[in-house]
């Protein structure tokens, strides 16, 4: 339904555009309906492919088409469908929830009476009912992310995509939001992008892991974690011992303990005598094909992306 093909980004740099660097270096994807996880570190590029995804900007080079359709010639074809959700997403701090949305409704091509009854019900979606004569100027970080969420689902769109949705929201608000997308995802494309693990691991089927400006590996969660399995290991070291350990290994969490401080790591094979393997997860897996690929990049070429 929705292709990136061959997709790079170069963003122009200092005086007469020299310096320029690639936040997206050549990647492809083909997205049907599902939720796929685009999963990076930050300035990995996720952004800079989303927006393109979004026709926000348009590529170096490489080809969007949507239903078959060049979207880089013909993007209304796409906008009609789409609901985005960027990682910067401003708001008019005088309107109420409801007159902001209203105001995008109208934007969007809704009639009055269909717009009303469903901002009522996305604002109800998105925990907001109670906070909505308010004007926005007034709500949290977190409250304007819903808002946000809420906005980018108005016009009940066939294609959404959402950049660090879950950013400034409480547990309990990150978990609604990850099942809403995974609902929504049933009969539509839904790529969230996210440097939070926890964010896609519990509903999306599809993971692409990317750095530097490239996919790195791209699969159902299963395929990922067989890529550290049997490597994942855990240890326990004097605290003092620490910063040794994370320089010689991959280490994916740390927890104090009254006996020692307990790591939880990346090898090849033990890294202590008395290390335990243990089984991965997709923190691991993801942080083993990242540092791989970092491993294997020149210096030089590593801060690529935006």
């Amino acid at each position: 339904m929705l292709e990136l093909i061959d997709i790079t980004k170069v963003y122009k740099g200092g005086k007469g555009g020299k310096g320029g660097k690639r936040a997206v270096d050549g990647m492809t994807m083909h997205l049907n309906p599902g939720l796929l996880g685009l999963l990076g570190p930050n300035g990995a590029g996720k952004s800079s492919l989303m927006r393109i995804m979004s026709t926000v900007t348009r590529p170096t080079s490489g080809q969007v088409r949507y239903q078959g359709t060049d979207v880089l010639a013909d993007p209304d074809r796409l906008r009609r469908e789409l609901g985005y959700l960027p990682q910067d997403f401003g708001a008019y701090p005088n309107l109420t929830s409801r007159e902001f949305l209203s105001y995008l409704a109208a934007a969007k091509g809704l009639s009055a009476r269909s717009a009303k009854a469903r901002i009522d019900e996305l604002l109800q979606l998105v925990n907001l009912t109670e906070a909505v004569k308010r004007p926005l100027g007034t709500y949290s970080g977190g409250m304007l992310r819903r808002v946000g969420i809420a906005q980018a689902l108005l016009a009940d769109p066939k294609v959404i995509v959402v950049d660090e949705p879950t950013a400034g929201l409480d547990p309990e608000e990150r978990v609604r939001f990850r099942n809403l997308l995974s609902d929504l995802a049933a009969d539509r494309v839904v790529m969230l992008s996210t440097h939070i693990v926890s964010d896609v691991e519990s509903v999306a089927s599809d993971i692409a892991v990317v750095a530097q400006g490239r996919l790195l590996r791209r699969g159902a969660p299963d395929d990922l974690l067989r890529e550290v399995d049997g490597q994942v290991w855990e240890v326990m070291v004097a605290p003092a011992e620490v910063p040794a350990v994370q320089a010689r290994h991959v280490v994916s969490r740390t927890m104090r303990t009254a006996n020692g401080v307990r790591l939880r790591l990346l090898a090849p094979a033990p890294p202590t005598r008395d290390a335990a393997r243990v089984p991965p997860d997709l923190e691991d897996a993801y942080l083993g094909i990242v540092h791989r690929s970092a491993a294997r990049t020149p210096a030089s070429q590593q801060a690529v992306g935006r």
